[in-house]
Order: C-alpha cells, then structure tokens, then sequence
C-alpha cells in the first residue's frame, strides 16, 4: 500500500468520523487547525486508524501526530 493509498483511508476516516470532505484531508493539514477535528474526534480517529492498519499508536505519539501527512508517515514506518 503506497503512501497515497494510506492518505485516502485517512482521509475517508476522517470524514467518518467528523464530517471533513476527503477532498480537504492533505498531508500537510493539521487535525486540529485546519481541518476542526476535536480532542474526542481524534480519539476516534486514532482507534479507527489503528484498526484499519493494525498498527499501535501510543497514546504519547498522538499528540505528536499532529497533521495528516505525521499519521501517514507513522502508519507507513509500523506497518
């Protein structure tokens, strides 16, 4: 699975869980400034994340993940 392939999961994740177009969901967007996504919704977002991936994220790495293209990059290095 390419990168671009994990950005457009992220991306329809991200609009599951908190109504964001897919379309507005790039690399370079932060959660949290850019794109309105909450404290709760982020939680949602990480458990889908992880569950899509398989992968583990911790809950100190979640707020280091702070833009899309960090949750890309996190995903394609534990995987």
């Amino acid at each position: 699975m390419s990168n671009t392939d994990i950005l457009h999961a992220v991306a329809d994740i991200v609009h599951e869980v908190a109504g964001v177009d897919p379309a507005e969901v790039t690399a370079e967007k932060s959660f949290t400034d850019d794109l309105g996504v909450d404290s709760l919704s982020m939680v949602e977002i990480t458990v889908a994340v992880e569950d899509r991936f398989e992968v583990r994220i911790p809950d100190d790495q979640v707020a280091e993940l702070r833009t899309v293209g960090g949750v890309v990059n996190y995903i394609d290095g534990h995987r």
